[in-house]
């Protein structure tokens, strides 16, 4: 975490979380929702749910994003959130809380650029998504290195479990959407 966030943090300690603002797609891009976005419907449709989601607009300031990154971690309740100085901001999933990036070499990085660890268990859902465990967390394998991937489970390297798209947040211990869960726990 930045040490400037750390000191906002310690000067202003009671700021409100944030929920519904931030989201990250499948594909590791990061979307500021405004009010007029959060109406139109959530970041993304529960399985099996009916209805369209409403992603935002996609951030593409570098700087912005790097800072996002840095400070993206989980609470003890597997929310991930973005430590925004003394606010906490929630961040709405389309799928899980970490994107993989595959390196020729065998490497896993996640999304954010940290090293994943040994992948402990691959899982595969009914729609042909590949899933990675690791120490850092569960994560979907980012579509453009599926090439990687395959390779890796025809060398034996990885071993596929089927896993039901819906099971995930259970296996990976994450929140899919906290507005949601937020929502559930304060009706109004």
């Amino acid at each position: 975490m930045d040490e400037i966030v750390k000191a906002a943090m310690a000067k202003w300690p009671n700021v409100p979380d944030c929920y519904g603002w931030l989201g990250l797609d499948g594909r590791g891009a990061w979307y500021m929702r405004d009010d007029r976005t959060q109406a139109l419907g959530p970041f993304a449709l529960a399985p099996g749910e009916q209805g369209t989601a409403s992603k935002g607009s996609v951030l593409r300031h570098d700087k912005l994003i790097e800072f996002i990154q840095r400070n993206y971690q989980a609470d003890e309740l597997g929310r991930w959130y973005f430590q925004n100085g003394p606010q906490r901001v929630f961040v709405e999933l389309e799928v899980t809380p970490l994107i993989w990036r595959l390196h020729h070499d065998g490497r896993v990085h996640a999304h954010i650029g940290e090293e994943a660890g040994p992948v402990q268990r691959v899982l595969l859902d009914e729609q042909g998504r590949l899933y990675l465990q690791t120490p850092l967390g569960l994560g979907l394998v980012h579509s453009a290195d599926m090439l990687l991937a395959a390779e890796a489970v025809e060398q034996g390297r990885w071993h596929p479990e089927a896993v039901a798209s819906d099971a995930l947040p259970a296996i990976g211990g994450y929140v899919p959407s906290p507005a949601r869960a937020q929502a559930a726990s304060n009706p109004q």
